[in-house]
């Protein structure tokens, strides 16, 4: 069985985001998105790349002897075949994330991956593209991130979060300052004021290396 895929790179930084922000992770980053995020960082991965296969691509993983690995894109479930290589990853004893548009359905995802979702604000232009059928598979040590662009998108998030009860239902709700639209501090400030219990975070690779690319 062909279990080969589409990668545009593996590499070796600092988890930029999440709940492991500051470990040093293996990024497998599979190309292409049916998405078009007005704030994407990522638009070299839409299309190209090289197409490897699993075992290729655990052998670029364990080049750097991880303990954290992260599948991402792109979309990474826009690859079917993304599916038994995070399960390959599992077997290896990795701790193995995927961070996805929450627009593909997760059903099928290993359920040893910690599935960090990414749920499409009002101002990402890709709000109709929410599979809301993802929220029933969602596990206790799932994420759930919204970028927050503008004052709507906050409030639009907050009341995503009430509904859909994420706090209670995933370890995880992390609210991120899209790079460049919202500030920091504000968005910071918004959720002081209204006591959310999210974790707020800003994209660490920015910080420190003006890095472009999400992490």
């Amino acid at each position: 069985m062909d279990t080969s895929l589409r990668i545009t790179e593996v590499f070796y930084s600092l988890q930029g985001e999440t709940r492991t922000l500051g470990l040093p992770t293996v990024f497998v980053r599979l190309t292409g998105c049916p998405l078009r995020c007005v704030y994407c960082d990522t638009a070299y991965a839409f299309s190209g790349g090289e197409r490897k296969s699993q075992e290729e691509i655990l052998a670029s993983v364990a080049a750097y002897r991880p303990a954290y690995v992260t599948v991402t894109g792109g979309e990474p479930l826009a690859q079917p075949n993304c599916l038994p290589l995070l399960t390959a990853l599992c077997d290896v004893g990795y701790e193995v994330s995927l961070e996805t548009s929450g627009a593909l359905s997760m059903a099928g995802v290993d359920p040893r991956v910690v599935k960090v979702m990414d749920l499409k604000t009002p101002a990402s232009g890709e709000l109709s593209r929410n599979d809301w059928s993802n929220i029933e598979l969602l596990l206790p040590h799932d994420q759930v991130k919204f970028v927050i662009c503008d004052r709507g998108d906050y409030d639009w998030a907050r009341l995503q979060v009430d509904r859909f009860n994420l706090c209670e239902r995933v370890s995880d709700v992390l609210f991120s300052p899209s790079f460049g639209q919202q500030d920091g501090r504000e968005l910071a400030e918004w959720i002081l004021h209204d006591r959310l219990p999210v974790r707020f975070q800003l994209q660490l690779h920015k910080l420190l290396w003006n890095d472009a690319a999400g992490h």
